[in-house]
């Protein structure tokens, strides 16, 4: 029995067993929002099932390697189907939080059965101690490269689905090999390698497939026809076109749809440019598809825009993708615009610079990531690297349907030091949406809109600051780093809608 290569088989189904857990967690913060909630839910019900694994392996009595094989193709089957299954399954069916829990706990389970029979399969080859020390070492160093590894590499350049086929065929491969390093224990050896065969072909077929599988799952899940979808290290992004023209879709929440989103950034953009002492310099937070710069561009004195978001697969498309480059006026290669792809907090804390003017165009915090974004912490940042006379903007949900939220985002911004002003406008895509002013002090107009806008006039512009009793202001704690009590109010509202 070869003992170096059966230490290699304790690293790569470690890596195999978190990549699995890895990847209900993604996916299932992908598509139900609230990361941590998500993560943690899913990584203690996969612990709770190893443990059940763990203990279960006792009562295997007889023709242990065997059953460390059947196990191990067990694993390849279900872990290398869990993705493609699970996107099915949402897109499909009603009973997504049962296959995900069902899918954990079974593979959970298995992954927990692996090492307690191969420490039994190597008890005669080595001391107590040593054994335990070798298999565990391995064991995290298993884990050690997959946590690495599936952010970096497995998912921005395979995706969730496509990874999942891969590890699983890992899986079958170990199970194959496993033949023939515990050949002199086992009973049926042929009879597995068949199976291992049959098994790793038909996950190469599903690997071949994998984006076939995806584009499919897609399809079920928007209702437009998917013309662009691409997976970054930071976001699913996916792009539709259907009856309301072509949209865009962020880890599977609307950004926008062509037809009314004009509606969106006009009131995102002149509200604050109006207002502003100057508005030579312009900051762009978030805002990767170029449709705020646009609006921002109509201004002639503008000569510097600065647009920060953190993924260069949003501002590459934006500015590559030609239909979008064309419904953004092809913004992102006007000389003014200046693209950054970073962190948005991290630049602010790096950059002593002050603007004129700054649009904040996060997408809405529905996880504790983006959430970071809407605190005070993260405001009073903005305040630092806001002109004397600037004034910035700050999207904030829907004061409809998630009305504590935008409220709570205002009374944090008035925590953080600034006056505040909030608005709304409709659009049809997303219904009532709010914003909010923000400035040192209070600002009136200060100079016209420009010519050729489709939704604001002087008249309009006034009445997006009134507010009609359903929308009116709620008492709402300030969102604190520590706290992020802004993600629970909207997770828990926007429950109710959807």
């Amino acid at each position: 029995m070869n003992k170096t290569l059966l230490f290699f088989t304790v690293l790569v189904i470690a890596t195999c067993g978190l990549i699995y857990e890895l990847i209900a967690g993604a996916l299932a913060s992908y598509l139900l929002g609230d990361s941590i909630t998500q993560f943690s839910t899913v990584i203690g019900s996969y612990l709770f099932a190893m443990g059940i694994g763990s203990w279960l392996s006792r009562f295997i009595e007889r023709g242990v390697p065997q059953r460390f094989v059947e196990i191990e193709l067990g694993v390849a089957l279900v872990g290398g189907l869990c993705a493609p299954m699970l996107f099915l399954t949402f897109a499909l069916t009603d009973i997504f939080r049962v296959a995900l829990y069902g899918s954990v706990l079974v593979i959970g389970t298995l992954v927990g059965l692996e090492i307690p029979l191969l420490l039994r399969i190597l008890k005669d080859e080595l001391k107590f101690k040593d054994l335990v020390s070798q298999v565990l070492t391995f064991d995290y160093l298993g884990a050690l490269a997959a946590s690495i590894s599936f952010p970096l590499l497995f998912v921005p350049k395979l995706g969730l689905v496509r990874t999942s086929l891969l590890f699983g065929l890992l899986n079958a491969l170990v199970g194959l090999w496993s033949t023939w390093l515990l050949a002199p224990v086992l009973a049926h050896p042929l009879r597995l390698r068949v199976k291992a065969v049959a098994l790793s072909l038909f996950l190469v077929v599903g690997l071949v497939l994998g984006d076939r599988l995806t584009n499919f799952s897609e399809e079920h899940l928007y209702a437009d026809d998917v013309v662009h979808a691409t997976s970054s290290p930071y976001q699913r992004i996916v792009l539709t076109r259907g009856k309301r023209g072509f949209s865009l879709y962020l880890n599977g929440n609307l950004q926008f749809t062509s037809l009314d989103e004009y509606r969106y950034h006009e009131a995102l953009v002149h509200p604050a440019l109006v207002r502003a002492g100057r508005v030579e310099r312009v900051l762009v937070l978030g805002g990767g598809d170029g449709l705020a710069a646009r609006e921002i561009l109509k201004y002639p004195e503008v000569k510097n825009v600065t647009l920060v978001d953190l993924d260069p697969a949003m501002t590459g498309l934006a500015t590559r993708y030609e239909e979008l480059a064309e419904l953004n006026a092809h913004a992102m290669a006007d000389p003014r615009m200046h693209i950054i792809n970073t962190d948005a907090m991290e630049y602010l804390r790096e950059k002593p610079e002050t603007w004129d003017v700054i649009v904040v165009d996060f997408p809405d915090p529905n996880n504790f990531s983006l959430g970071k974004l809407y605190t005070t912490g993260f405001y009073k940042l903005l305040k630092r690297r806001l002109a004397p006379e600037g004034v910035a903007v700050i999207q904030s949900t829907s004061p409809m349907f998630a009305r504590r939220s935008f409220w709570c985002i205002d009374t944090t911004l008035k925590a953080a030091g600034f006056w505040t002003q909030p608005y709304h406008a409709l659009v049809p895509s997303f219904g009532e949406w709010g914003y909010v002013l923000v400035a040192h002090e209070p600002v009136p107009p200060r100079r016209p809109m420009p010519e050729g806008l489709r939704f604001l006039t002087e008249d309009t512009h006034e009445g997006l600051f009134h507010f009609p009793m359903d929308m009116s202001p709620l008492p709402a704690e300030v969102n604190r780093l520590n706290n992020q009590v802004l993600v629970h109010y909207y997770e828990e509202e926007w429950r109710r809608w959807n």
